[in-house]
């Protein structure tokens, strides 16, 4: 835990809402990120230190004991019953304390077991079209904590151990009577774990883990879609005191395309023809996702709108043998910038184009002429 003022590191005020508060963290995150700043131990630290700060601050219970007892909220034998290390999972049992025998105390003593797993992260990743298209093994640096190699996790010095509480007896809770009621509770002086650390370990403070930059390699299959999540299991922050860790959720996102748009494994393009390719037939190349290319044929009398599929020529599905499709759709140009020459010429070709080479104009300015008809009253 850094000595600074929480707030000082994160550079808010107390009075900051949460949405405010995490807008801070993620710009100096941003900032003081060791890819950002190689070989910049200042910047690591300071890393780290904006980390520290915003997991304290960004848990209401937390951020609530913090205002009040300031860092000893976090420290062995400090003020609010000794939280031991475990803060997260003592503020937990308070609200147990007062609700829990109304509740229900299985689902009670539950909770106290997930409270002491560690959290799950997330991490945010873009990759590119063609990276979905074949998959990728990539690379992630995760800041979080880890089991204290010191201590291996058990929060103890080196060559000391925890006792047993002999306030619960290792039981973690105790029960008391009030009035009618027997209300069982979080044992105030271990915060719940049962034992007791006389001699914490130098290096974690008694938690069992520290913070660390992890390096972890990603497997990303062939065709995942914007949105889609990987669940590391275990990779998250570490338990405290050799407790379960938890999960790490990479969140994928695909990043847009110049040329292709996606929808499920299907993919689409928009691709601009001549009107005398399109008036009298062709054929042009496309590109595909793989890299390749691909000929299209164009029959004659071709419209703006038409669509053309490539079977097999999209993206494949997420773990399955079946590949999308390709539709190319074209958009008939007119000219512009015509010289006399071919000014001249369009000329002479709209002198002897008839209502035949027209159909689709001929039948609406038909319809039109007909409505006026109707609307004179004729």
């Amino acid at each position: 835990m850094t000595d600074r003022d929480l707030y000082d590191v994160l550079g808010v005020d107390r009075s900051v809402d949460e949405k405010a508060l995490k807008a801070a963290y993620r710009k100096l995150a941003m900032q003081f990120h060791p890819d950002r700043n190689p070989d910049d131990p200042e910047a690591e630290a300071r890393f780290k230190e904006v980390n520290v700060a915003y997991e304290a601050l960004k848990d209401p219970q937390k951020r609530a004991a913090y205002d009040r007892f300031g860092h000893e909220a976090f420290q062995n034998g400090g003020p609010g019953g000794g939280f031991n290390g475990d803060f997260g999972a003592s503020m937990a049992d308070i609200f147990d304390d007062l609700f829990g025998d109304f509740m229900g105390g299985a689902g009670r003593r539950g909770g106290r077991q997930n409270a002491r797993r560690g959290a799950d992260l997330r991490y945010n990743m873009e990759i590119a079209l063609e990276e979905a298209f074949v998959g990728k093994t990539a690379e992630i640096r995760v800041p979080t904590t880890i089991t204290c190699e010191t201590c291996e996790g058990s929060g103890a010095k080196p060559g000391t151990g925890a006792t047993t509480c002999m306030g619960c007896g290792g039981a973690g809770r105790v029960r008391a009577s009030q009035g009618f009621f027997a209300i069982e509770r979080t044992c105030p002086q271990c915060g719940g774990s049962g034992s007791i650390i006389e001699d914490p370990c130098g290096d974690c403070g008694g938690s069992g883990r520290v913070m660390r930059e992890r390096t972890l390699s990603i497997n990303i299959p062939p065709g995942v879609e914007d949105g889609t999540r990987i669940r590391l299991s275990g990779e998250g922050e570490a338990g405290l005191r050799g407790a379960q860790a938890g999960d790490l959720y990479i969140f994928l996102s695909v990043r847009p395309h110049e040329i292709f748009q996606r929808d499920g494994a299907d993919l689409f393009c928009r691709v601009p023809i001549g009107f005398t390719t399109a008036a009298l037939g062709g054929e042009f190349e496309v590109p595909t996702v793989d890299g390749g290319k691909t000929r299209v044929k164009v029959p004659a009398g071709t419209q703006t709108g038409k669509q053309f599929r490539l079977r097999g020529k999209g993206m494949p599905v997420l773990r399955a043998r079946q590949s999308g499709d390709l539709y190319v759709q074209t958009i008939v140009e007119t000219p512009v910038n015509l010289n006399r020459r071919q000014r001249q010429l369009l000329e002479e070709f709209d002198a002897v184009t008839s209502d035949d080479n027209t159909p689709n104009a001929t039948g609406f300015f038909t319809r039109v002429k007909d409505f006026f008809k109707t609307a004179d009253g004729e």
